[in-house]
């Protein structure tokens, strides 16, 4: 039987999840894509200067840049700025994603974010004797695209999600040196059901995570705005004395020190 974390956490509202107004996004700065920064404009030019032009390519390109420099770890700390993660050279999933999203306001191609509340029990299979610290529910920011088709979730940055739940290696199972970052790249990560519903194939059921998904948040212009409406996942205490140890923890590795 698992209960709540021993630290205390802000506990964030479940509202129905429609938006009350068209969310529009943009590409200006932000605190935490903050691509005005020297070192996040050397990093955009870096990784996209022999991109292709069109922008869903571009991001592909872009996230396995991102990939292979940012080394993924469990940190804490949604709010923090893009320059910074590079600098550090790791970062969550959720914070390697902000770099994706600084790219594309870098480039000009509009981002917003889908506040999903998830729960924390998909995060079990990393911690697998410390299920009493992982949250009850996690805030997720899930970044979207505009291009000339429309908002595209990240996704369907690789493909579309029937088509992607069906190519080799199986569903997301969180466990491994795999995050959810360098998943999409290969499979489906299907938020909505889509891959569950009767016209996918039976064995496309297991990309399905909707039932994973406590409540929407509806979509915000920003991470930024996000975080400002419902908060982080932990409280800034727990933020505090987990990061130390969180913040340099590689996801798949057996310990803090693996």
């Amino acid at each position: 039987m698992t209960g709540s974390p021993p630290w205390p956490r802000r506990r964030v509202p479940a509202p129905a999840g429609t938006d009350p107004a068209p969310v529009r996004g943009g590409v200006m700065p932000t605190g935490i894509l903050d691509w005005g920064h020297p070192r996040v404009g050397a990093f955009v030019e870096r990784v996209t200067a022999r991109a292709p032009e069109d922008p869903l390519a571009l991001l592909r390109v872009a996230h396995g840049h991102i990939a292979r420099a940012i080394r993924p770890v469990y940190s804490l700390e949604e709010r923090r700025a893009v320059s910074e993660i590079l600098r550090r050279e790791r970062g969550s999933c959720s914070q390697r994603l902000a770099v994706l999203e600084a790219v594309a306001r870098a480039r000009g191609i509009p981002t917003r974010v889908r506040g999903l509340l998830v729960d924390g029990s998909f995060w079990h299979p990393r911690f697998p004797r410390l299920h009493r610290l992982v949250p009850d529910q996690v805030v997720l920011a899930w970044p979207e695209f505009r291009t000339a088709d429309g908002w595209v979730q990240v996704s369907e940055l690789f493909g579309d999600l029937p088509e992607l739940s069906r190519t080799p290696g199986g569903a997301f199972t969180n466990t491994g040196r795999e995050t959810l970052f360098e998943a999409l790249s290969r499979t489906a990560v299907d938020w909505d059901g889509v891959t569950g519903a009767p016209r996918a194939c039976s064995a496309c059921s297991a990309c399905d995570l909707s039932a994973r998904v406590l409540a929407d948040l509806g979509h915000h212009d920003s991470r930024d705005a996000l975080f400002a409406e419902h908060g982080q996942t932990l409280c800034r205490a727990a933020r505090i004395l987990g990061e130390p140890v969180m913040g340099r923890w590689s996801a798949g590795a057996s310990s803090p020190t693996g």
